[in-house]
């Protein structure tokens, strides 16, 4: 998926359950990855390949995508700028099927990261909860903040790493009135949904972000201008 995906487990689990975890995460990444042009996703796009030949998962997968585009009021769509790309929901929703498996291999402390896209379960140890890094998008290695979270997930979306690299799609053009858009809530699926559907809507991300109380959220402007949800300041350390 053009990333890194990383494990942290604090208790035990059984034998094979990583193993299951990688294997998982590869069968992902040769469907769904728009890195590798022979990827599922990829043929698909360029209409080698029919929806209905493809893989459960590429057909699960799109449906989430059009699930999100429809509950963001198409401000988050895989075919922004007429070129599908799913990436937006494939990777919380990979990092969360890692997470599974670690629950179901016995885990309840533990951390799944892909390429800063953070779900965990219970904190590493009792009465400490994780804490998650958000990146600074102006200075490369440095952080804005850090959050502190338990059963939940983290996911930002902005310039940091890849630069200005969201579309609008009403336009097909780069969104920039925010550089970092940062949620924290129970499914990491729906956090990096809404934190790519807080780029696009620039200065009304705000009122998005608002409709969803259970929710905390981080968003940084152009101009360096931090805007954040009354529960953001609870969670920083």
């Amino acid at each position: 998926m053009g990333t890194v995906f990383s494990l942290d487990v604090r208790d035990e689990l059984a034998p094979g359950t990583v193993e299951a975890v990688v294997h998982r995460l590869h069968t992902l990444d040769a469907l769904l990855s728009t890195y590798r042009p022979d990827s599922e996703v990829s043929r698909l796009g360029r209409g080698e390949l029919d929806l209905a030949d493809c893989a459960p998962d590429v057909r699960e997968a799109l449906a989430l995508c059009e699930a999100a585009r429809g509950a963001t009021g198409g401000l988050f769509d895989a075919r922004a700028g007429g070129r599908l790309d799913p990436s937006g929901v494939v990777k919380g929703w990979a990092v969360e099927q890692a997470r599974a498996l670690l629950v179901v291999g016995g885990s309840t402390r533990h951390s799944v990261n892909g390429g800063g896209d953070v779900a965990v379960g219970r904190g590493p140890l009792s009465g400490r909860p994780w804490r998650v890094g958000v990146a600074d998008p102006f200075t490369p290695g440095r952080l804005l903040a850090a959050v502190r979270v338990e059963s939940a997930g983290v996911a930002t979306s902005g310039t940091a790493e890849r630069g200005a690299h969201v579309l609008d799609p009403a336009t097909g053009a780069p969104v920039t009135a925010l550089v970092s858009a940062t949620v924290v809530g129970p499914s990491l699926l729906l956090a990096d949904v809404l934190a790519t559907a807080a780029l696009v809507a620039g200065t009304g991300a705000c009122d998005l972000l608002d409709a969803h109380p259970d929710h905390d959220w981080l968003v940084v402007g152009q101009d360096g201008r931090q805007r954040s949800s009354p529960g953001w300041a609870l969670r920083t350390c």
